[in-house]
């Protein structure tokens, strides 16, 4: 479990929380009931109350409204919601005209500049693994300023690939951060493979110099300039290739990853399959007075209205965004209890081997609580 409530100024007076649903397409619609389930079952000594809006977005809306992320959702996040979940979005794989991702355009519109990826194995499932990859989320190449022209009778593609020193500042302090916090957990006992902070810095700078090398020289100097208070973390870099090579041959070894968008995208998908499915790897959109929950999973058309999809990465994503509002405590609870549902290898969805429905696996983890 990481407790980064240090991380965002969130006032923990107000008890009444409104949570904001955002089903999206696909398993959305089948996973994001389970969050609202587990929020509901808190024990009540936490002293939570939760209200829920159910907000629209998504390709299925597109296709029938020509809207894929209505202002009227965005409005209610702002000014009714405390945090929000984020289920699942489908993505053409052909150009479909006016479409564009919701998921991206809300990132943009509510300044969550950071999706927060923890990526952890549990008792003999999947490699051993402990890192929390920490991606840029609002630029890099999906900043989506492509165009398309002829060059001597043949079509050329061209995608624009943009780095600031701002936004590559901001995620490299939240990376910094987060290290530090997750070492104060370990520092009071919490289990982990690492004994000190490491961050390190993903790039292609070797040939992308002048971006990718602008996101490097960025990540260390927000390091250099704040050695008072990071020089307990071992700052580390590795080109994003030889990164993947070696996620993969010795994952264990990785604390907190940073990287760009288009870097972080691939690296955090492929670190699901270390713990055995992108079924259980949650992450969280983070602003500096926002935070939305967000499976990493996609909407999976393939098992849409089965009734087993995995819930447990909406789960942990829920988790993830109490976290961010400040609320370590109850968090806290909910990661215990996934836990000890994976562990026992008993009740588990079929991407995990087993046979069990999205509500059997539900019901087993509220028990737990």
């Amino acid at each position: 479990m990481l407790s980064r409530s240090a991380l965002r100024t969130y006032s923990t007076a107000t008890k009444n929380l409104t949570i904001g649903l955002i089903a999206g397409d696909g398993i959305g619609r089948e996973v994001i009931p389970a969050g609202k389930q587990v929020l509901q079952a808190l024990p009540s000594s936490y002293g939570l109350n939760f209200n829920f809006i159910d907000l629209e977005a998504g390709f299925e809306l597109f296709k029938k409204t020509g809207t894929a992320l209505p202002d009227e959702t965005v409005e209610a996040l702002q000014s009714k919601c405390d945090g929000a979940l984020f289920g699942a979005v489908s993505s053409p794989t052909v150009k479909v005209a006016g479409y564009s991702s919701p998921i991206v355009a809300l990132r943009k519109k509510m300044g969550l500049y950071a999706n927060v990826r923890p990526v952890k194995s549990v008792d003999g499932i999947g490699r051993p693994v402990d890192m929390v990859i920490v991606r840029e989320n609002t630029e890099d190449l999906y900043i989506k300023e492509e165009r398309i022209f002829e060059k001597d009778g043949q079509k050329v593609a061209e995608a624009i690939k943009r780095i600031t020193e701002g936004a590559t500042t901001r995620i490299a302090k939240i990376a910094y951060e987060i290290a530090l916090q997750r070492q104060q957990v370990r520092n009071l006992g919490g289990a982990s493979l690492h004994n000190k902070p490491s961050v390190t810095v993903v790039h292609k700078s070797n040939v992308l110099s002048v971006s990718d090398g602008l996101f490097r020289e960025t990540c260390k100097k927000v390091y250099d300039d704040n050695i008072s208070k990071f020089g307990s973390i071992d700052y580390k870099e590795q080109i994003v290739d030889s990164m993947v090579y070696r996620m993969f041959r010795e994952p264990e070894i990785f604390d907190v990853v940073v990287a760009p968008n288009l870097y972080g995208d691939i690296l955090s998908d492929g670190a699901a399959a270390l713990v055995g499915s992108l079924g259980v790897v949650p992450s969280a959109n983070v602003g500096d007075n926002f935070a939305i929950g967000e499976p990493c999973h996609g909407s999976a058309p393939d098992i849409e209205g089965k009734g087993i999809a995995n819930p447990i990465a909406t789960i942990r994503s829920t988790a993830l965004m109490l976290e961010f509002m400040g609320y370590p405590e109850p968090a806290a609870k909910i990661y215990s209890a996934v836990d000890a549902n994976l562990s026992e290898d008993k009740i588990k969805t079929p991407d995990l081997g087993g046979n069990s429905s999205t509500q059997e696996v539900v019901s087993d983890i509220i028990k737990r609580l």
